[in-house]
């Protein structure tokens, strides 16, 4: 045990490091659209017990389910009670084993640069920022790399224990969110490129194989059936699929990219005046995919050619959003550490390598400290993308208090998008929501859109103050209050 605790030590220690740091100040963003919707999603399964997948942009199940014990921890047992702390601890908790799990994956390339791997993933601007944000690709990106390592130590080992492991973590994968199969293809299709090695002798891979299959499938069945109340969402979720690779190829999504918009992201853009770069760690990424054409390493050639197949289907699908950056930091900091590990041994050659590792560290961290703590909802900020507004915060105090002067009025939101309020108005009983203004519109309180706004002014009766609020970046809120 002595021999083994100093060892593991730095590796957890980082991992818990980057918890307590990213679990810091959790509720000061406000809630993204997405955000939003996916919480009041959990606070009713958490309130009522009942769940049932919907393939309309909700994706899978295992985000919601995650959010129970963090809640029943916290003593929250509805949707009221739940808040941004509990269920962006989540991604939270699932970041931090990213790091530890990073480390664990580039240990072959030795220890310091294993530890210097499961760095730079802690410090990654796109790691750090949805790691603080409650959609699924954090954890998406965290039971691959589970998948990953146990599907390494069942070809090593022959284990079947191995086998079944990685088939559930698949499992969860796929519960995650509908483009799993992308990742789990990627992986595979880099490691028979690179692999010349065949599995030790002896090994049931039929057996094993098959073991996982069922695992992952168990596991799949079981989430997306609500645990065998809601049998029909296996049919949705099949048909999820067909839904998730025609978006992802559509070219009218409203989400079209350029095909070089992960290149930019991930290296250098200037936004509003403001530069967010990783300059430094793409080119030592790039570094460590040329040691790797020269270098008979296992795993810095898969990570190489994983890297280039997950980026070209990115760069080649017409659909793109900041937060798919996320699956691809792992692998980059795999190939950052392969770049590393591979300067001479020498005394000089060690002080230069850390140095290198430092200064792109220093680097890591300053960005992630700007785009998650100091501009987390600006517009200018790649990452906060189409972001809520800080407006938002606002709403629920104008509700509580326009309610509190009229006992038994209500609260009318009427507007053709009005996500993230129903987050923000959770609880508060008397909140009504339309897209199109009804006949009657007076209340204590109405939010409208601007397009909107002059149908609902016609249609109200008395005196009101109207104010304005940002919903997020181009659209604007109409606030109506009613005049004691």
């Amino acid at each position: 045990m002595t021999q083994i605790l100093p060892r593991w030590l730095p590796l957890a220690l980082l991992a818990l490091a980057t918890l307590l740091w990213r679990s810091h100040d959790l509720a000061s963003r406000p809630m993204h659209a997405d955000e939003a919707n996916q919480a009041v999603k959990a606070g009713e399964l958490l309130e009522s017990g009942r769940y049932a997948y919907d393939p309309g942009d909700h994706h899978g199940p295992v985000l919601y389910y995650a959010v129970l014990p963090f809640a029943w921890l916290r003593g929250q047992h509805t949707l009221a009670d739940l808040d941004e702390v509990t269920v962006r601890l989540v991604t939270v908790v699932a970041g931090a084993l990213s790091v530890l799990l990073v480390g664990l994956l580039a240990l072959p390339l030795g220890r310091w640069p294993a530890l210097a791997a499961a760095a730079f993933m802690a410090a990654s601007p796109p790691a750090d920022y949805y790691s603080r944000y409650f959609v699924q690709e954090t954890l998406l990106a965290a039971f691959t790399l589970a998948s990953l390592l146990c599907a390494r130590q069942w070809w090593r080992s022959g284990r079947l224990g191995w086998a079944v492991a990685a088939g559930v973590c698949a499992g969860l994968m796929e519960a995650s969110k509908e483009s799993a199969p992308l990742f789990a293809l990627g992986a595979l299709a880099a490691f028979f490129a690179t692999n010349r090695s065949g599995p030790p002798e002896g090994l049931r891979c039929a057996r094993d194989g098959m073991a996982a299959a069922a695992a992952s499938l168990a596991v799949w069945a079981l989430l997306y059936s609500s645990f065998g109340t809601h049998l029909s969402g296996l049919r949705d979720a099949l048909a999820a699929y067909g839904h998730a690779a025609s978006r992802l190829g559509a070219a009218s999504t409203g989400h079209e990219k350029p095909w070089w918009y992960f290149l930019r992201l991930l290296t250098w853009q200037r936004s509003g005046g403001l530069v967010f770069e990783q300059a430094g760690f793409a080119a030592l990424a790039m570094g460590g995919g040329v040691v790797a054409l020269f270098r008979p390493d296992p795993l810095l050639r898969w990570a190489a050619a994983y890297s280039g197949l997950v980026l070209a289907a990115f760069s080649l699908m017409p659909y793109k959003t900041p937060w798919h950056a996320v699956d691809l930091v792992p692998s980059l900091a795999v190939l950052a550490a392969g770049a590393l590990a591979s300067a001479p041994g020498t005394r000089a050659g060690r002080w230069c390598a850390l140095a290198v590792a430092l200064a792109v560290l220093a680097s890591l961290g300053f960005q992630s400290y700007r785009v998650s703590r100091v501009y987390p909802a600006d517009p200018r900020n790649p990452y906060a993308y189409v972001h809520s507004a800080p407006d938002v915060l606002k709403i629920r105090a104008l509700a509580v208090a326009a309610l509190g002067r009229s006992p038994g009025s209500i609260v009318r939101v009427v507007s053709e998008e009005y996500w993230p309020l129903p987050w923000y108005l959770r609880g508060l009983g008397r909140v009504g929501y339309w897209t199109q203004p009804p006949a009657d519109c007076d209340a204590s309180l109405v939010i409208t859109s601007a397009g909107l706004s002059g149908e609902v002014s016609r249609r109200l009766h008395g005196a009101y103050d109207r104010s304005y609020l940002g919903l997020r970046p181009g659209f604007v809120c109409v606030v109506f209050t009613r005049k004691p």
